[in-house]
């Protein structure tokens, strides 16, 4: 598992946790790495990979080791998450975790897995990653502020 970004927005330990308690979940073992790119970069990769010139939330790629063993990056973007919890209402922290699980079950090669996030976002909550109320998705709340419901 790695973090990389010119500037992580979460702590390196917590996307870890994240990944982790995702790849528990799905009985998987995978090397997962979890990028944090700025809004350019996102729009680049996105232009290039799947032909929209924008920036997106996330971007995950699936492969496969020489070994046969699964490995996957995940592109996430701050700027684009910050701009997506502020409609919703919700902490960045939380959206950028959110992202994480779902970039996470993407390069797994999970397409279809609305059900899986939230099963997953209670398996990390029991792994000890602190949470928000269950009234939205059951998503995570990194322990930074009180839920506001």
């Amino acid at each position: 598992m790695a973090v990389n970004g010119r500037r992580v927005p979460l702590p390196a330990a917590l996307v870890r946790r994240v990944v982790g308690a995702v790849l528990r979940g799905e009985r998987r073992h995978a090397l997962i790495s979890v990028t944090f790119v700025g809004r350019d970069a996102m729009r680049r990769l996105n232009a290039e990979h799947k032909g929209h010139d924008r920036p997106t939330d996330v971007l995950s790629f699936a492969m496969a080791d020489a070994a046969g063993r699964a490995v996957g990056d995940v592109y996430v973007c701050p700027w684009v998450a910050r701009r997506e919890a502020r409609a919703r209402g919700i902490p960045v922290r939380e959206e950028l975790v959110r992202l994480v699980v779902h970039g996470t079950l993407h390069a797994l090669g999970r397409e279809r897995h609305a059900a899986a996030v939230h099963r997953h976002l209670t398996a990390a909550r029991q792994s000890g990653i602190p949470a928000r109320c269950r009234r939205w998705h059951g998503d995570i709340r990194c322990a930074y502020g009180r839920c506001p419901t």
